[in-house]
């Protein structure tokens, strides 16, 4: 079981140690829209100039048990034992995180952007009117601990690589000549001979990249020959680069057969799948994932601390999940919730809000209300099913006046951008339940835009760092690894990059765009506790490969990174009106 603690309002960690629950199911209909194409092509600046979070604390402790009335997904029921901290206040924490300041608004001094590449290194981009004051000035907040890590004869990171490739496209003979010193966009320069791979994986980058703008200069031709040098040079079991590339060249392959109208053997042809289906990896992976990659548990951890933080003096709390999944998030709020000195909980309500899968939903609710009865916690599990988001209607939720309502959306707002009706629809559901926080966990770029070779490169960066923390943190489970990438990333990449209008669904959008678009509700960001940042420095120093994984604070969100490219980010959110009352 889970021994994890969670800290209350004071900082102080709480100790974690729950009976039947009930099934609701009902439906009824509503409907809106919103123009999807109120998120395309959105650009704000954002901010994420910041100091990583924290120094070396004692190791957190990771065992797995068995819980055999758990079902297919019992190991993602972590034993997670934090390290004592029985009197540790803000300002103490601040000091062990090297924040270093007692005023929460010099935490935010030196933001200035979002982490990019210098402008110079994107003329490929400038050509399409990326704006100026986006690139400028903006160096990533981990750059001055990845830049030394090469040294001669050992692999780069896939970042470096992709941002060597792109400043040498730009140079005006590189497109001709072959590379034997290319300069890095650092203060620092890198050389790299012939008989560096490291200089084979930047050629074989700086191929696609030129594939990319003879197809966007409709140049089909000459992109398909520059494609079959990549296919020679590329693999789906090489090193991440060659990897990245492989799906890369696929995806360029199909975009080329569905403007041209021609399938090739290489192209995927005509035939683009539903990349909303393909997007969740197997249970294999996801139990693999969660045990090696940092990502899922900080975000769970940091998310509940979130929660409690704010729910710290109610006694019957709701929890509304809009993509419950195995359920993990909500272990560790129950122990957290049981633990709790001051104000002992009464009763805990989860509400799962599904479109499909009700099976596997159900099996979710069956493990967490054997796991709350071990705990000896009052709680209810309930399910609102609808055929259609737009059938959501407050009236669904078995809601009670003397209940704090949490929202916890961890990436399940972002596959309704392709159809916004429903997410300004499930908006106005939110706001209708005033929930006291709602905590938002979403995936940090923006491969949004309608110009192609805008999202293609962006996609380009974003997926190679998430190929690089795969390479790194699965390198003992390379059959799930591979499998992950072969189904939902290569999805995922051939939807970004080969479609286009109705049927291009994968949608990514950045923290601006979130920040625009939950202001229209009248959400006002949250600061998050230092308590809740504790957890994910936490979390992170326990994986081996935790001087890779980076956090940093983008105004008042929390920030999740791969050698400083952003994955994902963690946020808090209130109503104004509730605010104000």
């Amino acid at each position: 079981m889970f021994t994890a603690k969670i800290f209350d309002s004071r900082g102080v960690p709480n100790e974690s140690s729950v009976s039947s629950g009930t099934y609701n199911e009902e439906a009824k209909k509503s409907s809106n829209s919103f123009g999807v194409e109120g998120w395309e092509d959105t650009h704000i600046d954002t901010s994420g100039d910041a100091a990583e979070l924290g120094h070396s604390l004692s190791e957190v402790h990771r065992q797995l048990r068995d819980y055999k009335e758990f079902g297919n997904l019992d190991d993602l029921y972590l034993d997670v034992v934090s390290p004592p901290l029985q009197s540790c206040n803000d300002n103490e924490i601040r000091m062990i995180l090297g924040i270093g300041s007692q005023n929460p608004e010099l935490i935010d001094a030196k933001q200035k952007g979002s982490y990019v590449l210098p402008m110079r290194s994107f003329e490929l981009l400038r050509r399409h009117g990326i704006k100026r004051s986006r690139l400028e000035g903006q160096i990533c907040y981990t750059v001055c601990q990845t830049q030394s890590t090469y040294t001669q004869g050992s692999r780069m990171s896939t970042e470096n690589i992709i941002e060597l490739a792109a400043e040498n496209f730009v140079q005006p003979m590189s497109k001709t000549k072959e590379i034997s010193v290319v300069s890095h966009p650092y203060p620092s320069s890198i050389t790299l001979d012939r008989s560096d791979d490291n200089l084979k994986a930047v050629q074989l980058v700086q191929n696609l990249l030129l594939s990319a703008e003879k197809l966007d200069e409709k140049k089909y031709e000459q992109a398909r020959k520059i494609l079959e040098g990549c296919d020679r040079m590329s693999s789906s079991t090489g090193t991440p680069i060659q990897r990245l590339v492989f799906y890369f060249t696929g995806a360029l392959y199909e975009k080329i057969d569905r403007e041209n109208g021609t399938v090739s053997t290489k192209g995927l042809g005509k035939q683009i799948l539903d990349p909303l289906e393909d997007l969740q990896p197997d249970q294999r992976f996801q139990i693999s994932f969660h045990k090696n990659h940092p990502l899922c548990q900080i975000t769970q951890f940091s998310a509940m601390q979130a929660v409690i933080d704010h729910v710290a003096e109610a006694t019957k709390i709701h929890v509304i999940d809009l993509d419950i999944r195995s359920g993990v998030q909500s272990t560790i709020l129950m122990q957290a919730l049981v633990g709790r000195q001051e104000h002992p909980v009464q009763h805990l309500t989860i509400t799962a809000v599904g479109t499909k899968s009700k099976a596997l939903i159900e099996q979710t609710g069956k493990r967490l209300m054997a796991f709350a009865e071990s705990l000896k916690l009052k709680f209810s599990f309930h399910i609102v099913m609808v055929a259609d988001i737009l059938e959501l209607n407050e009236n669904l939720f078995e809601l009670n006046a003397d209940e704090a309502v949490a929202v916890y959306a961890a990436f399940a707002l972002t596959y309704m951008i392709a159809q916004a009706d429903q997410l300004e629809h499930i908006m106005r559901v939110i706001k209708n339940i005033k929930p006291c926080v709602m905590i938002v966990v979403e995936i940090d770029t923006n491969c949004n835009s309608p110009t192609f070779v805008w999202r293609f490169v962006e996609a380009l960066f974003f997926y190679g760092a998430f190929f690089d923390s795969l390479a790194e943190c699965m390198k003992n489970d390379e059959t799930n690894r591979r499998h992950a990438e072969s189904t939902c990333f290569r999805s995922s990449i051939r939807n970004i990059v080969a479609a286009e209008g109705g049927e291009r669904r994968v949608r990514l959008v950045d923290l601006s765009v979130w920040r625009a678009f939950f202001t229209r509700f009248g959400l006002v960001e949250l600061e998050l506790s230092m308590s809740s940042l504790y957890q994910a420095h936490l979390l992170r120093q326990s994986f081996p490969c935790h001087s890779s994984c980076t956090l940093g604070m983008n105004g008042k969100c929390l920030t999740i990174g791969w050698k400083g490219t952003p994955l994902c980010t963690l946020s808090a959110w209130k109503f104004q009106r509730d605010i104000d009352e």
